[in-house]
């Protein structure tokens, strides 16, 4: 039984060998997967703070240009406003001025709307 027990305990010595050769390749592989992962992790953050202020800048800009949009509409508007009450005013003044010949404007553009509005309703019947 000696002559057996001898190739018996080698295969036990193989076998743990090739176990322990196995344990130590998983652990290599582990190891190489976390320095892996905590590398692409630093990356990840080096670009996050690359990005931040980019993404900062890039905010900033819109806002500005959003609130000089706003600004342009309210000037815009303000202008509006203004020519709106000059032709108005110059409308007033003309009727003071000129009121037969703003009476007789006024009917001929009347009689001109009318005109049309009766046009288009007989197209459509």
């Amino acid at each position: 039984m000696i002559a057996t027990s001898k190739p018996f305990s080698q295969a036990n010595n193989l076998a743990d060998q090739a176990a322990s050769s196995a344990d130590n390749a998983i652990g290599a592989t582990q190891r190489t997967a976390n320095e892996a992962l905590s590398s692409l992790s630093d990356k990840v953050q080096d670009v996050r703070d690359q990005a931040a202020p980019v993404i900062n800048r890039v905010t900033a800009k819109a806002e500005e240009l959003a609130r000089r949009s706003a600004d342009a509409m309210r000037d815009s508007s303000q202008q509006l406003k203004e020519r709106a009450y000059r032709a108005q005013d110059m409308t007033v003044g003309y009727i003071k001025d000129e009121p037969l010949k703003s009476i007789l404007i006024a009917a001929a553009a009347g009689a001109a709307l009318m005109a049309l509005v009766s046009l288009l309703s007989r197209d459509r019947d």
